[in-house]
């Protein structure tokens, strides 16, 4: 497909508005596979870019029935397939992309992730442009990935190849950094997911009785044992989210008769989770211990929940367990038995004076844990960049 028929069918072209003029010339391009609409790390980056005077776009793949882009200070653009899923959807959004940037005028382009990691890299070398490497996490320890050996054998190709050409990246936490570090032997930043801070959260009176999750419902984060514990637990759970173990949340909830207490809710936008969030009694963040990708993983609802001054029952990982000595937020959690997250999250409900507690910490630790503050190592990261 021609690239004006793709810009007319995405519609989802933006004009850019420049906040500052001294790095307007400088144009970045943001390469991912999901979403747009929903991807709220993304949506800070280019955002906190684009108002420092860079010419921001991100690009994504078309979704079928997908939400309408919102309006934001950089460019968003959806390059339809018609592959909807699995290796091909992969291969033909690689090939579409990597034709749409190499006519695009740039100064660096950014791979989220290994799944545009290929077209970046082509496009980059070919044009002589920056290239910057945003690993969210262990790609390839993934459980999805790491546990169907030709997947995992076919992705960690890719990284032993690409990840290496990248002396330009960033990671989310320390751990992950050091994994790149030992394994290809770059030194990539951390620039963790952390929250915008805005206004306080409402007060305890006004929490509605349901627990919540939002973010991917996808294999490893523990749902195989958390819908069966809701049967010992008089309370919904809202789950806000979509992906590859929704099929099987379905069958769970079904084989438990839980269609009351458990709520598939959907994706909600960004916005929305705002009001949201805060309103649910507390939050959950749970992964397998399967896979160095969840060991070593620092969720975004991690600090989407302490922003919405709501306590969480949260793995016992490194990374958590960091933070949460640091500020008790979270009820730590190391056995995800049924039985054992049930009893964990009526020890969150039951127990006030623990509750006001973990909310008071909450409340004092987003004013430590915050974009504002953390946005800054992303724009001394892209100064440097260019200098």
């Amino acid at each position: 497909m021609a690239l004006k028929q793709w810009r007319s069918l995405s519609g989802s072209m933006q004009p850019f508005a420049p906040h500052k003029t001294i790095n307007f010339l400088k144009r970045i391009f943001f390469t991912v596979t999901n979403e747009l609409v929903y991807d709220q790390r993304m949506i800070r980056i280019c955002s906190t870019l684009a108002r420092e005077g860079y010419a921001v776009s991100l690009v994504g793949r078309s979704y079928k029935q997908a939400a309408g882009l919102q309006d934001h200070p950089f460019r968003q653009v959806r390059i339809p397939c018609f592959a909807r899923r699995g290796k091909w959807m992969y291969i033909e959004f690689n090939i579409k992309l990597f034709f749409f940037l190499l006519f695009k005028k740039m100064d660096a382009v950014c791979a989220i992730d290994l799944d545009t990691i290929l077209p970046v890299w082509l496009v980059a070398g070919l044009r002589n442009k920056h290239r910057v490497y945003d690993a969210h996490e262990l790609f390839c320890e993934m459980k999805e990935v790491r546990t169907r050996r030709g997947i995992y054998r076919f992705w960690k190709r890719i990284e032993r190849f690409a990840v290496p050409r990248f002396k330009w990246g960033y990671t989310v936490n320390a751990p992950i950094a050091a994994a790149f570090k030992r394994m290809y032997g770059v030194e990539y930043e951390i620039i963790r997911n952390i929250s915008v801070l805005e206004s306080t959260p409402g007060t305890i009176s006004e929490k509605e009785d349901f627990i919540i999750y939002q973010g991917a419902v996808n294999e490893g984060r523990s749902f195989e044992t958390l819908i069966p514990a809701m049967q010992y637990i008089d309370s919904k759970l809202m789950i806000y989210g979509d992906g590859n173990f929704m099929q099987q949340a379905r069958t769970l909830i079904q084989k438990y008769n839980l269609g009351k207490k458990v709520i598939l809710a959907g994706k909600a936008k960004p916005n929305d989770l705002k009001t949201i969030t805060p309103r649910a009694s507390i939050g959950i963040t749970l992964f397998d211990r399967d896979g160095a990708s969840n060991y070593y993983s620092l969720a975004n609802r991690f600090f989407d929940y302490i922003h919405a001054g709501i306590p969480q029952l949260c793995v016992d990982y490194p990374v958590y367990r960091e933070i949460n000595e640091q500020f008790e937020v979270a009820v730590l959690i190391s056995d995800l038995s049924p039985e054992n997250i049930a009893r964990k999250i009526l020890v969150l409900l039951n127990d006030k004076n623990l509750y006001h507690r973990l909310r008071q910490s909450c409340l004092a630790a987003r004013e430590v844990f915050n974009w504002q503050q953390e946005e800054k190592k992303l724009t001394a990261f892209y100064r440097q960049l260019f200098q």
